[in-house]
């Protein structure tokens, strides 16, 4: 800190001594502004790096500002204090922990030419002047330790001529020059002098000579061995600064397996009856979230603490670990499912539980946060089950750091700028509008970025808002949007059915512009989409800046950049575009990045949280994402759309099967969540299994068409029994998957998957020749026909006429080379939820098709579905309350 000359030169010494054998050493050199934040921030920065073996912070802090040295120099991780001073290596060195603690390098440096000396240090009587924390209490300690009878004097000692005359060993660091005189030391003693003074001196250039603490001219006379100054304890003391590293360095290399995290699982404490999932999750007691984050070696300046048991994770990570090779890539999907979920949730916080508290790997689980629609409305939760859950669940499923807030006020900031941009070009002359679209303020007028990139755009290269033509004026202000083409609609976190169709514009302040709009849940907006899919800021900007939200009168897009709202919404998802670190149930990490709906978007986590997954778990490593909904949807957007935008090529596909569902599929009657199940499905009924096992064999298939290996998971319920396990085993390896493995992690956690992480991990060195189903060069129609015969299994596409529209102007636009992203039911691998099993056969209608520009794709709407769910009869906020004593959140499913 700072800038004195004596620390520079004792700095450049040591980083030529560094230089001269070998070792990497840096001068990391802070300001004389720096603030004891400023230090301690860097320090912290050292202390997690697995590259830095040992660091020293050079005293006196040159700071104008007050910094507490002590709290500093305990800063110091100790396994990385090679200079010794911190207060857990004096306290090891004190009680005689000499081989498991560093010693500051002056006495140990005395210690060495004690040693090279050839005097045998037990037994003999030693006196050490000075007792400062850095040389004399150390010395004390270091000679008591090798078997020397230790006097420490300093200056109060009213005999100190006398208790020199006794030393066998005499060490001074008094700091004043030449004060032990030659004729108070005793024949053959052997001196070291610590001490560095300056002196008068007519003789010299400078004026003056530097001296030690012992008059040495006098004292060599006596002394059997005496140290010169300068050049005497110094250079060996930046000698012992080398070697403490060098030991710093091996003893990091005796505990350190390259790649492997060192990280404590939590135990779980199993009960049967399986309890609440709530009752389970507040039975845990979490890691702390910093620890969580150091034990997978993330920095602590690469992480934002939200509370104790969730974090922000800076994108900077990436950049860190770039050269980092990428873990084994894993995506769990399944079967169609039933409207009561078929655990694919659960099955990939059991995997990774399983790969990490029990196989030891390096695991990372990255899921979707899930949307506030959902939790309040019809599924209560979405954090897994049983015990293999992210906790705390009442974190994960509300709020959690507010990232769908975030994007409810980017959005609706998008449909305010839309709106109010109409009427505004409604009301006002071209000029009108220029002059307050380019304000003249304090005499200047000027363009913002944003307009500059909006005229680049229309073939205007001016720069003077005062050269524009009137014809150009005219083009720059005039968006001239159709409202009849507006797709962008307001959202809200949600199931508020009553918002599907509204008429906006009634206040008589608008001048009677009304339109019919409506309002999608958050989770459905581009704007989560583009989250999910940005490799970065700067992407996710760009992206922004090409959301088409509706067409001019001339057929022309119209951008978030046009409307000049792109800066804003970066803004407004600047800390968004951080994933969110979490843990399972026994410990593992979890990111929790990203929810898109999985029909109207991609249903899949962020590419973000997947890339810094993967070089944070290392080569061995793995990290688990989980793709939405059925394989024929999540699966196949996760291929077709995230990998070919995030570059990232998968080893594993995970397709999670209940018998339950396999039944439905079977023929079973409907279903229906909170109704109890039928007798179909809680006795055993082998050909409603079998007959079902064709949905399973059809997804299998599908995950085959990615040339990807194929790991069944047959997730176990209570009613099931081991002939119909048996039964899908059976089918499922028929069908032609690499292995299909029985699954017992609700009850029993990571441990009821340790055979389908083992199966995984032999899956992953499988080969893998991971191909896209389509060319997004083909025309629009032959990439949505390409998706409906070869993943549903349709016999051909209709294109309605508003769908036949959309392709011809998307076309022209400029958009029909983008991958396709069907909406369609969840429910059937058909646009019909009510057919089951494998249908063939029959035509897929695609009523209207969608532009998301900037997320990157064309969505065609297959059949009819709503953006905005509706509440049920009984929602699940029925059950959710605060206890208003403890704060305690009570109800969560």
């Amino acid at each position: 800190v700072g800038n004195r000359d004596d620390s520079n030169l004792y700095i450049n010494m040591k980083l030529k001594a560094a230089a001269e054998i070998g070792i990497s050493a840096n001068h990391i050199k802070l300001p004389n502004t720096a603030t004891e934040a400023d230090v301690l921030k860097c320090i912290a920065s050292l202390n997690a790096d697995p590259a830095v073996h040992g660091f020293i912070v050079q005293l006196p802090l040159d700071s104008n500002k007050p910094i507490n040295t002590e709290k500093i120099t305990n800063a110091v991780a100790p396994e990385k204090d090679v200079d010794g001073l911190s207060s857990i290596n004096a306290g090891k060195l004190s009680r005689g922990d000499l081989g498991d603690c560093f010693i500051p390098c002056t006495p140990k440096g005395c210690m060495e030419l004690i040693r090279q000396t050839g005097v045998q240090v037990a037994g003999k009587r030693a006196v050490v002047i000075g007792r400062s924390k850095i040389v004399g209490a150390p010395m004390h300690d270091l000679l008591l330790w090798n078997n020397a009878t230790v006097t420490t004097c300093h200056s109060k000692t009213s005999t100190l001529a006398e208790e020199v005359g006794k030393a066998d060993i005499l060490v001074v660091a008094a700091g004043r020059a030449e004060m032990v005189k030659g004729e108070w030391i005793k024949p053959g003693a052997i001196v070291i002098d610590c001490g560095i003074n300056h002196v008068p001196d007519s003789t010299k250039a400078s004026g003056k000579r530097v001296v030690g603490d012992v008059a040495y001219s006098s004292a060599k006379e006596k002394a059997s061995f005496i140290t010169p100054v300068p050049g005497g304890v110094g250079p060996m003391t930046v000698a012992m600064l080398m070697q403490s590293t060098v030991e710093s360095a091996q003893r990091f290399l005796e505990k350190f397996q390259p790649g492997k995290w060192t990280i404590q699982y939590s135990q779980l404490t199993l009960q049967m009856p399986v309890p609440s999932d709530i009752e389970i999750s507040k039975a845990c007691m979490p890691k702390p979230i910093e620890q969580v984050a150091k034990e997978i070696g993330l920095f602590p300046d690469e992480v934002e603490l939200y509370g104790q048991t969730k974090a922000k994770v800076q994108l900077s990570v990436l950049k860190r670990l770039q050269n980092q090779p990428d873990g084994k890539y894993v995506v769990v999907t399944g079967i169609t499912p039933t409207p009561l979920g078929e655990g694919k949730s659960t099955t990939t916080v059991g995997l990774v539980q399983a790969l990490g508290a029990h196989l030891h790997q390096n695991v990372f689980a990255c899921v979707r946060q899930p949307s506030q629609g959902p939790t309040f409305g019809i599924k209560g939760g979405a954090a897994g089950g049983g015990y293999c859950q992210v906790v705390p669940m009442e974190e994960f499923n509300l709020h959690l750091t507010g990232d769908i807030h975030a994007i409810t006020a980017a959005n609706n900031l998008v449909a305010a700028a839309i709106d109010a941009r109409i009427f505004h070009e409604l009301t006002q002359s071209d000029q009108a509008l220029y002059n307050r679209l380019v304000p003249s303020v304090s005499g200047v007028r000027k363009f913002s970025d944003i307009q500059i990139r909006r005229l680049q755009k229309l073939g205007i290269n001016k720069t003077d808002p005062m050269a524009l033509t009137k014809e150009e004026v005219n083009a720059f202000v005039r968006l001239d949007i159709d409202p009849g083409t507006i797709t962008w609609q307001r959202v809200l976190d949600t199931n508020d059915r009553f918002l599907r169709k509204i008429t906006i514009g009634q206040s008589v302040t608008e001048k009677g512009f009304t339109r019919t709009a409506q309002f999608d849940i958050t989770v459905s907006s581009e704007i989560m989409a583009v989250l999910a899919l940005a490799d970065g800021l700067d992407d996710m900007k760009k992206r922004f800046g090409r959301m088409v939200v509706a067409s001019s009168k001339k057929g022309q897009p119209v951008t978030a950049d046009d409307l000049g709202v792109t800066g804003a919404l970066a803004v407004l998802m600047k800390d968004a575009v951080k994933p969110n670190l979490m843990q399972t149930l026994e410990g593992t990490p979890v990111f929790v990045h990203a929810g898109p709906f999985a029909n109207i978007a991609h249903g899949n986590s962020s590419v973000l949280a997947d890339k810094i997954a993967l070089k944070l778990v290392g080569k061995d490593g793995f990290v688990v994402t989980e793709a939405g909904f059925g394989a024929d949807i999540g699966m196949e957007k996760f291929f077709n759309i995230k990998c070919r935008y995030s570059g990232l090529r998968p080893h594993v596909v995970v397709l999670v099967a209940t018998v339950r569902a396999l039944k439905m599929h079977g023929g079973g009657p409907a279903v229906t969540a909170g109704v109890p199940l039928p007798k179909e499905y809680t006795e055993e009924n082998l050909q409603l299994v079998a007959k079902g096992c064709s949905n399973l064999k059809k997804q299998i298939q599908n995950a085959r068409l990615f040339g990807v290996p194929v790991v069944v998971a047959v997730n176990a319920f209570k009613t099931d029994t081991k002939a119909e396990l048996a039964l899908v085993v059976q089918h499922a390896k028929e069908a032609g998957a690499f292995d299909a493995v029985e699954c017992t992690h609700w009850a029993e956690g990571g441990k009821g998957a340790l055979a389908l992480a083992q199966a995984v991990q032999r899956a992953s060195q499988a080969p893998s020749n991971f191909r896209f189903l389509y060319d997004v060069e083909l025309p629009v129609v032959d990439k949505i026909r390409l998706i409906a015969q070869q993943v549903y299994g349709a016999r051909d596409i209709e294109l309605l006429p508003e769908a036949q529209e959309k392709v011809a102007l998307y076309t022209k636009q400029g958009f029909g080379n983008l991958p396709i992203c069907m909406a369609k039911t969840h429910l059937s691998l058909s646009h019909d939820p009510e057919q089951k099993g494998a249908p063939t056969g029959f035509v897929l209608p695609i009523r209207d098709i969608r532009a998301s520009v900037g997320a990157g794709f064309l969505y065609p709407l297959v059949g009819t579905m709503s953006t905005m769910p509706g509440l049920p009869t009984r929602p699940c906020f029925y059950d959710i309350d605060l206890d208003s004593v403890s704060g305690e959140v009570n109800g969560l499913f």
